[in-house]
């Protein structure tokens, strides 16, 4: 039997998303069309990229945009993009 890695609280704590990542990702999600996301933050940025429903609405990324302005910070650059479509 070979054992797996063992997931200690160290590694546990580095895979929970804050709750600030937590509500972007649900207001992304809230946005009409959308059907993955992602996000990542780092020191003054954050980025964000969408997949829409079959054919990405065009007006897809500003929806997007609005529906996270509340969480900007300050000084703080968003960045918005169009994931990769997984099947390519």
């Amino acid at each position: 039997m070979i054992a797996g890695p063992v997931m200690t609280d160290e590694t546990a704590s580095s895979l929970e998303v804050s709750p600030r990542l937590r509500r972007t990702l649900e207001l992304v999600y809230s946005v009409e069309g959308v059907v993955a996301a992602r996000v990542w933050q780092w020191s003054g940025r954050v980025a964000v990229g969408v997949r829409g429903a079959s054919v990405t609405p065009p007006d897809l990324i500003l929806r997007v945009e609005a529906a996270v302005a509340g969480l900007r910070e300050a000084g703080e650059v968003w960045d918005f993009g169009i994931l990769d479509d997984p099947t390519n």
